[in-house]
């Protein structure tokens, strides 16, 4: 970072967590406005599945940009025109038009890409001594975003109508991007150093069939993560009409476990490996999913979303983080086809539940992709793991 006074680095840092907090209500949106946009548009599970594809194409080129942004040392940039494009793509899903929520979604998709992985970047970079913390406290902001999406939507919605919720997202986000705007030209500039620590990029990354692997891990695991958030809350009404209207309906219960299971990972962390913390986590998922498919009402059902979202908190980050260890400190930089692989699984995953969904005329059909899922994450971590232990012994 280029030299600056250290009230403005504080600001920087307030406004990277405010944008990451409100970018926590933009990602899960999807999932609270697909039963208001289903029922205006009168659309099956198959055609309702077609919002994730638009969503995640966008997502997809964003990530791709920030790259490029990130090349020229302008993550800043990116993580401002992310919040003007997540608030452009709100106001759109008020559009008569299917078409234009469609494209609503691409745009929203696409500042999430951009967004995300560089205010991810920014905060290492304004953070090198205690990065991991940075993270963590990082994500729990995305995560409370997370949390109150479903009842910001429902308590702001009326009818099938959501234009105040998505308005006044719509304005945080807006402003949020001015601020960021109004920070000084350069301050995320990084020294240029000739010290022993510089990174290495000659060391190779995607090359390696380990690289690969934990990628298809992102790929699967993103994808469960998305399809939950994106269609627990109408899975909800299949089981419980009038579930969705409780104080702590499912999808909210996920995400407060979801942020509860990064709170206490730490604790876990002092007992475990990240391989056997995955694992673990991994057996928690399924035993959630589990509940969640064998639910035949709201209690068991609320049971099953809270013992999947703590099971999962972990595993982003953690895979992540085995990344990273593995290759270098390089592959941070390097990371674009990991993201990548994040953003096609999650476009897979929610488009195949509808698909399935549709086919069966019964989402709860659809829903077992994501047991299989878990079920794949197993073997590919026992997997995984075992290369490990092959790599220390060699």
């Amino acid at each position: 970072m280029s030299e600056e006074k250290p009230g403005t680095i504080r600001i920087l840092k307030l406004l990277l967590h405010v944008a990451f907090f409100v970018s926590g209500i933009s990602t899960v949106l999807i999932g609270q406005v697909l039963p208001f946009l289903s029922a205006r548009f009168s659309l099956n599970d198959e055609q309702t599945g077609f919002f994730f594809p638009s969503q995640f194409a966008g997502s997809l080129i964003g990530t791709l940009l920030t790259s490029w942004f990130g090349k020229r040392n302008r993550f800043l940039l990116a993580s401002l025109l992310g919040c003007f494009l997540m608030g452009g793509g709100a106001l759109l899903l008020n559009s008569a038009a299917f078409e234009i929520c469609l494209f609503g979604f691409f745009v929203n998709g696409l500042g999430i890409g951009l967004t995300l992985p560089a205010i991810n970047m920014l905060v290492l970079e304004l953070n090198p001594e205690n990065s991991t913390s940075a993270l963590s406290i990082l994500n729990f902001f995305w995560g409370f975003g997370a949390i109150i999406s479903q009842p910001f939507v429902d308590f702001f919605s009326s009818g099938n109508n959501v234009g105040l919720p998505t308005a006044m997202l719509a304005g945080v986000l807006v402003v949020t991007g001015v601020c960021l705007a109004a920070m000084p030209a350069g301050i995320e500039k990084k020294p240029v150093s000739g010290g022993a620590d510089d990174i290495d990029f000659s060391i190779p990354i995607w090359t390696s069939p380990i690289a690969w692997a934990i990628a298809a891990f992102n790929f699967i695991h993103v994808g469960f993560e998305s399809a939950m958030g994106g269609w627990l809350k109408t899975y909800t009404q299949r089981v419980d009409i009038d579930a969705v209207l409780d104080v702590l309906p499912p999808i909210t219960l996920y995400f407060i476990f979801f942020v509860v299971g990064r709170g206490v990972a730490p604790v876990f962390f002092r007992f475990l490996n990240e391989n056997r913390m995955l694992l673990s986590s991994l057996f928690v998922v399924l035993l959630g999913m589990i509940v969640v498919l064998s639910a035949g009402g709201i209690f068991l059902l609320s049971v099953g979303a809270s013992i999947a979202g703590f099971g999962t908190s972990s595993i982003f980050p953690t895979n992540m983080s085995r990344f990273t260890k593995t290759f270098g400190a390089s592959a941070s930089r390097r990371a674009t086809p990991f993201f990548i692989c994040g953003t096609l699984g999650a476009t897979f995953t929610t488009w195949f539940i509808g698909f399935m969904s549709n086919r069966f005329n019964d989402l709860r059909s659809g829903m077992f992709i994501l047991l299989a899922s878990v079920l794949i994450l197993i073997f590919l971590q026992i997997g995984l793991g075992f290369q490990k232990r092959i790599r220390e012994q060699v």
